[in-house]
């Protein structure tokens, strides 16, 4: 009997105190370390956002040198703060990462306890177990003390149970900070990725600057001159692309598409905002109805795939159409366009899935201040890519474009 009163304070104090007076939590200096890396990044995501405000109002001004100048000066400020924002995020995930190294210790530890408690109540109720209701009665003094020590092996199985189940409960419990743990490994690779890769869109956006200045020898009636080069330029390969997307519309067969609905593809980046939509009409095209969606976001960006495929073509335009661009092919008859990129980072022919981190967002091309995605849409079997006569801007993507809503 004393036996048996001895395990049943030994689970008492396994449930109850232990957890609060062995197991170790948290440091606090910890916690406090990842608000306060919270804090930074919300600071700096706020002054990002205000840039973005402040780079928007330079749109609306008559383009001339000074004001390309101040467009830049907000991108490289916009970089350059998504530069800090990567590496205090990449700081708060190893603090994560340690804070889940003591949560993880002392998941362990508490199913260690269950653990022994378990094996000791089942070694304890084997040895009862042995004993019919007959020879309890009889070892013991009195009958009452028999049904006691009945009643006892009775609350041990049902200790046993609530152990079991506890067990199960911290099991789950550690899979699921392990789960955690293997995703903020992950995101941090690719934030080391994104630190990598914003750098050097930096150094990219200071060269533009650099070029523009030496270009035009820092004189605004040179740049004029510069601008309404480009314009004429670009309009004449519109107008060339317009002819032949009307041609090639000519043959298209509507019922080769997949069925109009939602979820089709993915949103090509996170938190999207639509700044533009497909087949709007905008000075910023001549006029001419826009052949794609336009997303609004700070330079350096991360872009995604929009669903699994083949990458179609990575190619550069310069300062015309698309500038650096991706386009991927599906396997559903449709290929999906990303442009204005900064940073692509892929190849063609290479095989990417939903999801895929394939490049950053920028404004190469003929696109003006702000960084932006466009997004487009095409039916795969009219895809061409073309040259230009007299103009330097390598193959651009021409096609029957689709309203990437109908998918999205």
């Amino acid at each position: 009997m004393k036996d048996l009163i001895i395990i049943l304070s030994f689970l008492l104090i396994i449930n109850y105190y232990l957890p609060i007076t062995v197991f170790s939590a948290v440091p606090d200096q910890l916690k406090q370390s990842i608000d306060s890396k919270l804090q930074e990044l919300q600071k700096i995501n706020a002054e990002i956002m205000q840039t973005e405000a402040d780079l928007k109002k330079t749109q609306n001004q008559k383009r001339s040198l000074s004001q390309e100048l101040k467009s830049l000066d907000y991108n490289i400020s916009q970089v350059n703060l998504n530069i800090r924002s990567t590496v205090i995020n990449i700081d708060k995930l190893g603090l994560e990462l340690d804070a889940l190294r003591y949560e993880i210790s002392d998941a362990e530890f508490q199913i260690e306890i269950k653990r022994a408690t378990i094996i000791r109540l089942l070694r304890e109720l084997q040895e009862k177990d042995r004993e019919s209701f007959l020879a309890l009665v009889l070892r013991n003094k009195s009958l009452a003390d028999g049904f006691f020590e009945m009643q006892t092996i009775a609350d041990l199985n049902s200790g046993l149970s609530n152990e079991v189940r506890d067990l199960s409960l911290l099991k789950k419990s550690l899979d699921t900070k392990f789960q955690n743990r293997n995703s903020k490994k992950s995101r941090l690779q690719a934030e080391n990725q994104n630190l990598s890769n914003r750098k050097n869109i930096l150094d990219d956006q200071k060269n533009t600057r650099s070029d523009l200045l030496a270009q035009t020898k820092n004189q605004e009636k040179i740049y004029q001159q510069e601008l309404t080069t480009l314009e004429k330029k670009q309009q004449a390969i519109s107008d060339d692309i317009e002819k032949i997307e009307d041609e090639l519309r000519r043959t298209f067969d509507p019922t080769l598409l997949p069925i109009k609905r939602s979820g089709v593809l993915g949103m090509p980046i996170k938190d999207p905002r639509i700044t533009q939509k497909f087949g709007e009409v905008s000075r910023l095209y001549g006029g001419k109805p826009h052949n794609g969606m336009d997303f609004g976001m700070p330079i350096g960006t991360e872009i995604f795939a929009s669903a699994d495929g083949v990458i179609f073509a990575v190619s550069d335009n310069g300062r015309y159409q698309y500038g650096r661009h991706i386009l991927i092919q599906h396997d559903n008859n449709l290929i999906t366009l990303y442009a204005h990129l900064s940073k692509p980072i892929v190849i063609k022919g290479a095989v990417v899935k939903k999801g895929d981190l394939i490049g950053y967002s920028g404004n190469t091309g003929y696109a003006i201040g702000r960084g932006h995605l466009h997004f487009g849409l095409y039916w795969a079997p009219s895809v061409l890519l073309k040259s230009f006569f007299n103009c330097p801007c390598g193959l651009v993507p021409i096609g029957v474009t689709i309203d990437p809503l109908d998918y999205l």
